[in-house]
């Protein structure tokens, strides 16, 4: 039986008007260069599934082509016969490993330039973070048995690009909680007004946040060529080399609070000398110049262990310091350089006032979570990549929609702006 046999046009349907309007604003993969064979399927009809799958919620691929099988009216607006079966689930799948994600992330990026030069995104601070992305394997899965779970060195068979992360919860204010997980991170760089994401990349979870935020910063500046007036972090992104980037190289000035770690204990300053934590005056070593910071600081060690004067007045450590018994004692570094910390003005209104605008991409992950990015049904550094990058995609076309249907106030309503605000008449 042919489309034109049957009683009815699919495509007449409201449903399908709907995602026609949402799907005609999508970016094109490039033409597939035809070759011998079986007509393979479109990849562009492929990524408009995947994306339904996303608004839609839908659980898993089985679902998406249960979904597919049972509806010909979306299979048609998706570019699919829908006389034919569906996709498979392992269509998709391989659709998802083998594609490669850069083809992914061109068309994201042609969705966030489409933004800009309709002047929906117009940034001029933006806001840095990550969020995990726990893979569905049995070492993450604490209901099985299993041996040195969470040992680094080893990797999980299910999924060998998977690497040991850290998730950080605060049931109650000044509690931490710490858990681990097999998986990956996707960090992300956001406006902070619009709330959508500018640029993205998903890599293991083991590898550091401010390495990554570096290149994405770049890229926002300069391939949308973006004013980025602020950079908002939390104090994870407090590293004297990633403000001194910030200020220098993109000529923006960092929002981000100090780190209780970064900033030396063990010692006090009285009366013009160094104190350690049992009161005595520390040793004067010298200037030092270390090669990881490059920055001149002047030594000072335990007295008991460099002062013979000290050292015979005293068996051991008066407040029994772990570090005189493991080490040669405590050790304080004191800086005699200006630090780049010293051009933020933590304590001005302005500082808090745009610190606390930072909760945005806290709303920006509920977003691409609530359309199942951190639930992936593949596994493989690809595929999840592809799989984070396909919900990117899904935000910002319902953004691009919803403010070329005149629904301006409407881009940031994910899930419920096809069903609730679209209408045959959106065109």
């Amino acid at each position: 039986m042919t489309i034109s046999q049957l009683l009815f046009d699919p495509a007449d349907l409201p449903p399908a008007v709907r995602y026609q309007t949402l799907f005609g604003n999508l970016p094109q993969f490039p033409q597939q260069v035809k070759r011998m064979g079986r007509r393979p399927l479109s990849r562009n009809s492929l990524l408009k599934a995947l994306i339904y799958k996303a608004l839609r919620k839908l659980p898993t691929l089985s679902d998406l082509t249960f979904e597919l099988n049972n509806n010909p009216t979306i299979s048609q607006v998706l570019g699919l016969n829908p006389i034919d079966a569906a996709p498979s689930v392992e269509r998709f799948s391989a659709f998802l490993h083998d594609t490669p994600n850069p083809q992914f992330q061109e068309i994201r990026r042609q969705l966030v330039q489409i933004l800009s030069d309709e002047e929906v995104i117009s940034v001029s601070s933006v806001s840095i973070d990550s969020c995990p992305i726990v893979v569905q394997l049995k070492e993450n899965n604490l209901k099985t048995s299993m041996a040195n779970r969470f040992d680094k060195t080893r990797r999980p068979a299910g999924d060998p690009d998977a690497r040991l992360g850290v998730l950080i919860h605060y049931p109650a204010p000044n509690k931490k909680e710490v858990r681990y997980f097999w998986g990956y991170r996707n960090h992300v760089v956001l406006d902070t007004t619009t709330e959508l994401p500018l640029c993205e990349i998903t890599h293991p979870a083991n590898v550091h946040e401010i390495k990554v935020a570096k290149s994405l910063l770049l890229q926002a500046k300069e391939i949308f060529h973006l004013p980025i007036e602020w950079v908002l972090g939390d104090a994870n992104f407090d590293s004297e080399d990633f403000l001194t980037f910030i200020i220098k190289e993109l000529n923006a000035r960092p929002i981000i609070p100090h780190n209780p770690r970064n900033e030396l204990k063990g010692y006090s300053i009285k009366n013009n000398q160094v104190l350690c934590e049992a009161n005595l005056p520390m040793y004067r070593k010298g200037k030092m110049r270390p090669k990881r910071t490059g920055i001149l600081y002047c030594q000072y060690s335990c007295p008991i262990v460099y002062d013979k004067t000290i050292r015979s007045q005293y068996i051991t450590c008066p407040v029994f310091h772990p570090k005189f018994f493991n080490q040669k004692g405590c050790n304080a570094l004191i800086r005699l350089e200006r630090s780049i910390r010293d051009e933020i003005g933590y304590d001005t209104q302005q500082f808090k006032d745009l610190y606390s605008s930072r909760t945005a991409v806290e709303r920006v992950f509920s977003r691409l979570l609530s359309i199942a990015m951190q639930n992936p049904t593949v596994r493989g550094l690809v595929a999840i990549q592809n799989h984070a990058t396909i919900a990117h995609i899904a935000v910002l076309l319902v953004a691009l929609t919803a403010h070329r249907t005149g629904q301006k106030d409407k881009i940031r309503f994910v899930r419920s702006f096809v069903p609730k605000f679209m209408s045959g008449h959106d065109q």
